[in-house]
């Protein structure tokens, strides 16, 4: 199905413009921590940056594992610079909530709002990118389908609103696993994180916080995988739905 409306995010959406980047990859690999090596992190561009959302191949079956779409990757002459799962699913792998993978609407935005889960924690929100490859994170109340949306997927809870940490997070929390996350930054990139430690998640909004991050969302917890060769870490395994990386 292909939808089209204009509107995207009302009221909360920011649509960062800067000038044109050069024709390179700004893929950057990096890690921080609030203590030594506490996350794996890495900076993407969609502008500049082949940023991808992929659930399944051309013949519809569930690539499931990072490895599986490295393969994939690599049978077509390219090579997969960064990937990391992409947002909650169920037992089939297939999408909690919304999902548009290369303009094609998969799965429709879940607005429930009282139900058992870190996905239903409100705010949830999405991250989407734009055909520009402008990138935007948003309350799934605030996200409008696009014709213009590439890619988007669904998740929560949010953890940064509008620079502001989510109002249920506490601070000490002992409920902590590894986590997996993105955030925006003002300039329009991305930033990508797994932690390599159980945080909980008032720490892990800091880290997008002190990234300086104006919006973050969750991706999901403790079975979180990420490749980043250049970051440190290349896990290829993993049971997923939706996953996300850069391909070059």
């Amino acid at each position: 199905m292909i939808f089209g409306v204009v509107m995207l995010c009302v009221g909360g959406y920011r649509a960062i413009f800067v000038p044109d980047f050069p024709e390179s990859m700004s893929f950057e690999a990096i890690r921080v921590g609030h203590h030594p090596d506490t996350y794996y992190a890495v900076k993407v561009d969609p502008r500049v940056d082949d940023f991808r959302m992929v659930w399944g191949d051309s013949d519809g079956g569930r690539y499931g594992s990072i490895g599986e779409w490295k393969k994939n990757v690599e049978r077509g002459g390219q090579e997969l610079a960064f990937a990391m799962n992409g947002g909650m699913y169920v037992a089939s792998g297939e999408p909690v909530g919304l999902y548009v993978e290369k303009g094609v609407l998969r799965s429709e935005a879940n607005r429930i709002e009282v139900a058992k889960g870190n996905f239903y924690m409100q705010p949830n929100g999405v991250l989407f990118i734009l055909a520009s490859g402008e990138a935007g994170i948003c309350k799934t109340g605030e996200f409008r389908l696009s014709e213009n949306v590439r890619y988007a997927t669904q998740s929560g809870p949010m953890l940064l609103i509008d620079g502001e940490f989510n109002p249920h997070f506490r601070e000490g929390s002992d409920s902590k696993f590894i986590r997996n996350g993105v955030g925006l930054l003002e300039d329009g990139r991305l930033v990508f994180a797994m932690s390599k430690v159980e945080v909980n998640f008032y720490d892990f909004a800091r880290f997008f916080s002190d990234m300086g991050c104006v919006e973050a969302l969750y991706l999901d917890g403790y079975v979180s995988r990420m490749y980043a060769p250049g970051a440190g870490v290349d896990d290829v395994d993993g049971d997923f739905g939706v996953m996300m990386g850069v391909v070059r």
